[in-house]
C-alpha cells in the first residue's frame, strides 16, 4: 500500500490546484465586464468631482442667501438716484451763489428746504391773538431809490421809520399811524379801507387757507402785478410785504413761507445783508422783465425775517447792475393798545 499522501493522488491533487491557480490569474487578466464601461478609479474619481459640484451648487444656493440677493442688488439700483441728487445738490450750490467755509466742502441746501425750515420756525413761535381794537406797531430803519427818466437810481440815505397799524376788520379811513423824521403823521385811505391783502390785519390773516397749494392760488388770486412785472414777481414781493410789517398767527405764518417755496424762481442766498448791516442768508427772486431782484434776509441761527431789499440784476439805460432800489430791516414789533404807544411801554 502506499502511505497517506503519496502516490498518484498526491500528484493528481496538486495538478488540480495548480490549474485553479491559472484560472484565478487569468480572469483577473480578463476585461471588466460589460456593464462596467468606465474603468474603477475613473469612475470613482468623476463620481467624486460631481458630488462635490452638488455639494459646491447647495453651499452657493442656500435659502437664506437667495432671500439676500434683492439685498444687495438695490444699493447698485439706488446709487445712480443718489448720485442725481447729488448732482443736482451741487448745481444749486454754484448756481446761486458762492459759498464759503463748510459750504465749500458739502452741498448747502435749496431754497426749498430752507424755507421749510423757515415755515418750522414759524410754526413753533409764541404769537398772542391780536384783538381788533390793538395795534400792530413796527419799528425799522428803511432806505430808498430815487429814479431818474434814463433809468438811473440814487438810494437815498436810511431812516428810521416807526409804523402803528390798526387791527379793525371792518372799512376805516384812518388805517395807522407813522412816524418818520421825527413827525408823526395819519396813514389814510380815501373811501375807508376795509381789511384785506392791501391792509392785512391779524383776523384776516387768520382767515386764510393754510394748505400752502390753497393759499398761493389764493394770494395769485389777489394780486396783480404792475406794469411790466412777472405774475410770479408780484405774488412773491406780495408774500414778502405780508411778513414785512405784520403780526400773524403761527400756522398761517409757515403757510407763507411753504407757499413762497412754490414760486418759480425762487433761490437761496449764502449771505444777504439788511439795511441795518445785518448779515443772513437770504431767499431771493429775479424778475426777468425789470431784471430787479426781491430778497428777503433771515437770521442764520434763528431764521427770523429781518427784512428785504431790491436791486437791479443787469444793466437797464442808466441803472446799473447792483444797484439798490430799496432795502428795509426790521428792528422790532409787537402789539399796543394805542397810537405812538411803544411795547414794553405805556408811554406815549
Amino acid at each position: 500500500m502506499n502511505a497517506a499522501g503519496s502516490g498518484p493522488d498526491r500528484a493528481e491533487h496538486e495538478e488540480a490546484e495548480h490549474e485553479e491557480a491559472e484560472r484565478e490569474e487569468l480572469a483577473r487578466l480578463l476585461p471588466t465586464p460589460a456593464e462596467r464601461d468606465v474603468p474603477s478609479e475613473p469612475y470613482l474619481h468623476h463620481k467624486d468631482r460631481l458630488m462635490q459640484h452638488i455639494d459646491d451648487d447647495q453651499n452657493r444656493t442656500p435659502a437664506p442667501a437667495r432671500k439676500a440677493r434683492p439685498r444687495l442688488l438695490r444699493p447698485a439700483l439706488v446709487m445712480p438716484a443718489a448720485a442725481l441728487a447729488l448732482a443736482g445738490a451741487l448745481a444749486v450750490t454754484f448756481t446761486e451763489g458762492g459759498g464759503s467755509g463748510d459750504s465749500a466742502a458739502q452741498p448747502r441746501e435749496t431754497a426749498t428746504v430752507l424755507l421749510d425750515r423757515i415755515a418750522g420756525t414759524a410754526a413753533k413761535s409764541d404769537v398772542k391773538p391780536v384783538r381788533q381794537d390793538q395795534f400792530v406797531y413796527v419799528k425799522s430803519v428803511t432806505a430808498g431809490a430815487e429814479l431818474e427818466e434814463n433809468g438811473a437810481s440814487k438810494l437815498e440815505p436810511s431812516h428810521e421809520r416807526e409804523v402803528w397799524k390798526s387791527q379793525q376788520v371792518k372799512r376805516i379811513t384812518q388805517t395807522g399811524e407813522i412816524r418818520e423824521g421825527g413827525s408823526y403823521s395819519p396813514l389814510r385811505e380815501l373811501g375807508g379801507s376795509p381789511a384785506g391783502i392791501d391792509r392785512p390785519t391779524y383776523q384776516w390773516l387768520a382767515s386764510l387757507p393754510t394748505d400752502p397749494d390753497v393759499l398761493l392760488k389764493e394770494i395769485e388770486r389777489m394780486t396783480e402785478p404792475e406794469e411790466g412785472q412777472e405774475k410770479a414777481q408780484a405774488v412773491f414781493d406780495q408774500i414778502g410785504y405780508l411778513l414785512g410789517e405784520t403780526v400773524m398767527p403761527p400756522r398761517n405764518a409757515a403757510a407763507l413761507y411753504k407757499a413762497a417755496a412754490k414760486i418759480p424762481g425762487v433761490t437761496r442766498q449764502e449771505d444777504a445783508v439788511d439795511a441795518a448791516g445785518r448779515h443772513g442768508v437770504g431767499i431771493a427772486r429775479v424778475d426777468k422783465r425789470a431784471w430787479v431782484a426781491t430778497e428777503w434776509v433771515f437770521d442764520r441761527d434763528s431764521l427770523v425775517f429781518l427784512g428785504r431789499r431790491g436791486y437791479r440784476t443787469k444793466d437797464v439805460g442808466a441803472g446799473k447792475k447792483g444797484d439798490v432800489m430799496e432795502e428795509t430791516a426790521v428792528l422790532k414789533r409787537g402789539i399796543v393798545d394805542a397810537y405812538r404807544e411803544r411795547p414794553g411801554s405805556a408811554t406815549r
